[in-house]
């Protein structure tokens, strides 16, 4: 059955990988990213595809999409990137989850809480 699924960080190293693992077991993706660390090269080929979208956004503020799966892996991961600015790290690791979590409840999806 196929689903319509959040990737939070899908720009990244992971988030990417997760995209098309997810796009290949027929699913639609939202892959979510502020870009801070993620990369529009890792997912390039990607876009232009009907059942992929790319949502340009920080997770720190809310957002309202209907989705039935959030993959929430949206944190810098390097120390060169939360040392270079650990406000916005703390940020986003507790008001992007707390979003994360407000939108799963609010649309009735499952979560996978990974950063």
């Amino acid at each position: 059955m196929q689903k319509r699924v959040l990737v939070t960080g899908g720009a990244g190293f992971i988030g990417s990988h997760l995209c098309r693992f997810l796009l290949g077991k027929g699913h639609e993706v939202l892959c979510l990213d502020n870009f801070f660390t993620g990369r529009k090269s890792n997912i390039d080929n990607l876009l232009g595809r009907h059942d992929f979208e790319l949502i340009r956004h920080d997770i720190t503020e809310p957002i309202l999409v209907e989705v039935d799966q959030v993959y929430n892996l949206a944190c810098p991961a390097s120390p060169v990137h939360y040392q270079y600015n650990p406000v916005k790290t703390v940020k986003t690791n507790v008001m992007g989850v707390i979003n994360m979590l407000g939108l799963a409840k609010r649309v009735g999806a499952r979560i996978l809480q990974a950063s």
